[in-house]
């Protein structure tokens, strides 16, 4: 079918209540162009407010009833064609009407879904379109609100390829050759049978038509027909995070219809001893947990905001991504196809039993199917995707009736694909989290002599979850959840890797959420064990929502223990390994350091002023440390200086003057601390090993006047396709070091073929908002991100006191 964008030319207001707009009440609409978050222009609440808050769980933002309308032509010379609307994702309980008639729902955020509007057409004239959407305490993060990825328009004839229509499968792989087969679904709405003639054509990344192939196919009236092809590809070049290289496989209805999807040739394999194979080579998952939001975009889904995304994760050593906890975009699956990245998607946070208030369990029993339909179907082609996930942590996958669900959910999974594995999050404290009273007894009446039963463990909720996980009660009672999977998926249970070697020797585990501060440890169970093929992080990408999780805090006598949620205003979780704008955190060259991919050590300050306090932060927050030598104010004072590095030894000079040698490395947890006074100057770590000296990592203090640095990503987009510039803005001194403790407003004006998309910084807790054009610098940093409204240039003019103006130039061109 030919597919059109439908992102323009859209309104959007919240919803009001017809009889309430006949006693007066107005409400305007204002003009939107899609991906749209109607969430995250709204102002935050404070629990108590006068309006209705989804809480720390959603960032303090307030819920709501959206509604979206567009006016749009269909040409009289398309009447008795079929004619779709896609909408790949609407934040939640979507309903959609064409001209005022009830035309489809979904009432699952993140699924995919078509709507078949030709029936209420007005051909050769205007028509309406209408969306509503809404969301109430529904998640356990930020969600967003609205039509928040992009919407197409579906023209095709009567007899035309079915939309998700055409599946590409690679059984059969040699050096010498690659079969390919390919699956084409032909529909026929008219009332005649038709045959028809299926050209299909594979072409490498070049172009060139490398296999072809032409089947006659009888499609009868109201009854699709599968065409089945099957070609060879000579001297395959193999798709792997290293080489991701793709090819195309068009098929054609002779001049009814015509598809192309791209797919690459790659084999996995599986089994205890050697994990998981790529092309015949163990492959070690490196994950990121990461959720769907685009930081200052809110959850706007835009393809040029994923494919940053997953290049830098790349770029700080992942390899795979597991998407949590729904099904991820179409945008960030085609950037992981491009860059090589590894998907484990996922598709539910809950199932019959709920999280939240209003959550989608409300909708399970009769939607599920259909969306993991809609997951899978999205998901086919994509060579990045190894492996689908049936849910994330699931109280019910301790129950005799959650093994059941749990059975279902993977059969119906293998029957849509059974060309990956299957996995589920399954966290053991939950799952038994009904019989932890009978958990406690039994450990009172065992307590070792030592006093470490489960109430010492409560002290730490890492050594509780992995004593409950590692308990014979969760053996038991998730014994038939995980028989059910390809692939055990465990959160926060490193304690039963090598328990389930000799318990479950056919088990094949997969850390499917972890502790960021445990990543040395969990590490090193996965290169020891063959049955265990990964780790992923809570979290690769800093998000919205779950509010202060990942913050340090200290002991006070107000505080005794850390709380979980943050107070409003805060913002962000703070557990990501990047913060929202993309920018590395310590934790992010730490795990790189892990994982045996940076041989250069990394030095990161503990923030000063709170040197003498107690910590208390949870196992998914870091240090408060950043990776800055600048700290007015605090001449003299004593400060803890943090060193990583995989060397024998590390040697930390402060201004030339050494400050010892330190061991560091694996057996010390590849780091080291060092005590002394804030003095400015130069911070070098020189890393040795046999004596010899490896690599170094240079702070330099900040001096002289504060400049103001703007730089974009690229300096060339494109008018359409989802793409968008990021600019960088840093306060620096005249050397280029960043001013990390000269934190100022910054003020944005935008002109040109572009307009001010979001902007903002990555302040775990502030009150400005991100459709602002001021927004202040955190740590010497902000984002602004620009989308392009034509082809032209943009420029950006930014501002900030006691510094002079700085501007960039972007340059937007036609899509090629």
């Amino acid at each position: 079918m030919m597919r059109t964008s439908f992102n323009d030319g859209w309104q959007a207001r919240p919803k009001v209540n017809p009889f309430a707009e006949l006693s007066g009440t107005h409400v305007p609409f204002r003009p939107v162009t899609l991906p749209h978050d109607a969430m995250i222009g709204r102002a935050r609440v404070a629990p108590g407010g006068e309006a209705t808050t989804e809480g720390g769980a959603g960032a303090y933002f307030p819920g709501g009833t959206y509604e979206y309308r567009k006016t749009f032509v269909v040409p009289e010379d398309q009447r008795g064609k079929r004619i779709l609307f896609e909408f790949e994702g609407v934040y939640r309980d979507a309903v959609v009407y064409v001209n005022g008639d009830f035309a489809g729902q979904r009432p699952y955020g993140y699924s995919h879904f078509y709507v078949d509007a030709d029936r209420f057409l007005r051909f050769g004239e205007d028509n309406e379109i209408r969306v509503e959407a809404r969301t109430h305490q529904d998640s356990r993060w930020y969600t967003g609100a609205g039509v928040y990825r992009d919407t197409w328009m579906l023209v095709g004839e009567v007899v035309r390829i079915a939309p998700d229509g055409v599946r590409v499968t690679t059984p059969d792989i040699d050096g010498e050759r690659a079969v390919v087969e390919v699956a084409t679904q032909i529909a026929n709405d008219s009332i005649a049978v038709r045959t028809v003639d299926v050209v299909t054509e594979i072409r490498d990344a070049g172009g060139c038509v490398v296999s072809r192939d032409v089947s006659k196919a009888t499609v009868l009236p109201g009854e699709p027909a599968t065409v089945r092809q099957r070609l060879y590809v000579q001297e395959p070049l193999l798709w792997s995070t290293d080489t991701p290289t793709l090819y195309a496989a068009g098929v054609t209805l002779q001049d009814l219809d015509a598809e192309t999807v791209a797919f690459g040739i790659r084999s996995l394999r599986l089994d205890p001893e050697r994990g998981l194979r790529i092309n015949g080579e163990t492959v070690k998952l490196r994950g990121a947990c990461v959720h769907h939001d685009n930081g200052v975009l809110g959850a706007a889904t835009y393809a040029r905001a994923e494919e940053r995304r997953v290049q830098l994760l790349k770029d700080a050593g992942f390899n795979a991504l597991r998407m949590s906890h729904n099904p991820m975009s179409k945008a960030m699956l085609d950037a992981c196809d491009r860059l090589g990245m590894l998907v484990v998607d996922e598709s539910f946070d809950v199932w019959t039993s709920g999280k939240s208030e209003f959550d989608y369990s409300l909708n399970f029993p009769e939607w599920w199917e259909r969306d993991i339909e809609a997951m899978v179907a999205k998901d086919f082609n994509h060579p990045s995707v190894i492996m689908y996930s049936i849910g994330n942590e699931i109280p019910e996958t301790g129950s005799r009736f959650g093994a059941a669900w749990g059975r279902r959910l993977a059969e119906k999974v293998r029957s849509s694909d059974g060309t990956r594995y299957v996995t589920n999050a399954v966290n053991g404290m939950l799952a038994v989290l009904s019989e932890l009273g009978e958990l406690h007894r039994r450990s009172q009446e065992t307590a070792p002599e030592d006093g470490t039963g489960i109430n010492t463990l409560m002290a730490d909720a890492g050594d509780m979850m992995n004593a409950i996980s590692a308990s014979a009660l969760v053996t038991d009672r998730t014994a038939e959840s995980f028989a059910v999977l390809d692939v055990a998926g465990m959160n926060y249970a490193e304690a039963r890797y090598a328990l389930d070697k000799d318990l479950f020797p056919h088990r094949i585990i997969l850390g499917t959420e972890t502790f960021p501060t445990r990543i040395d440890g969990n590490w090193h169970l996965v290169e020891q064990h063959g049955h265990v093929i990964g780790d992923f992080t809570w979290t690769g990408w800093d998000y919205l929502g779950e509010v202060g999780i990942g913050r340090p805090q200290y002991v006070s006598p107000d505080a005794p223990r850390p709380a979980h949620t943050a107070p409003y205003p805060h913002l962000l979780a703070g557990c990501g390994d990047l913060d929202i704008t993309g920018h590395r955190r310590p934790a992010s060259y730490y795990r790189e350091i892990v994982f045996g991919l940076r041989t250069a050590p990394f030095i990161a300050i503990r923030r000063p002023e709170h040197h003498s306090r107690t910590y208390a932060g949870s196992p998914w927050a870091w240090s408060d440390a950043i990776a800055s030598w600048t700290w007015p104010a605090f001449e003299g004072s004593p400060v803890t200086v943090e060193v990583y590095g995989d060397a024998d030894e590390v040697e930390l000079l402060l201004n030339g003057r050494t400050l010892g040698r330190r061991p560091v490395g694996a057996e010390h947890r590849f780091r080291t601390e060092y005590d002394t006074e804030y003095e400015p100057g130069e911070l070098l770590a020189v890393a040795y090993r046999d004596g010899a000296e490896t690599a170094r990592h240079t702070l330099r203090t900040a001096t002289g006047p504060v400049r103001l640095r703007v730089e974009a990503d690229r300096p060339v987009i494109t008018a359409t396709g989802g793409d968008l510039a990021y600019v960088d803005l840093t306060l620096t001194d005249p050397d280029g070091t960043t001013h990390t403790a000269a934190d100022r407003p910054v003020r944005l004006e935008v002109r040109g073929a572009g307009v001010l998309l979001g902007f903002g910084s990555a302040d775990p807790s502030t009150e400005e908002r991100f459709d602002a054009t001021e927004r202040r610098t955190y740590e010497g940093r902000a984002l602004a991100v620009l989308r392009p409204t034509g082809p032209g240039r943009i420029h950006l003019l930014a501002s900030a006191p006691d510094c002079d103006p700085a501007d960039v130039l972007v340059t937007v061109e036609e899509q090629p």
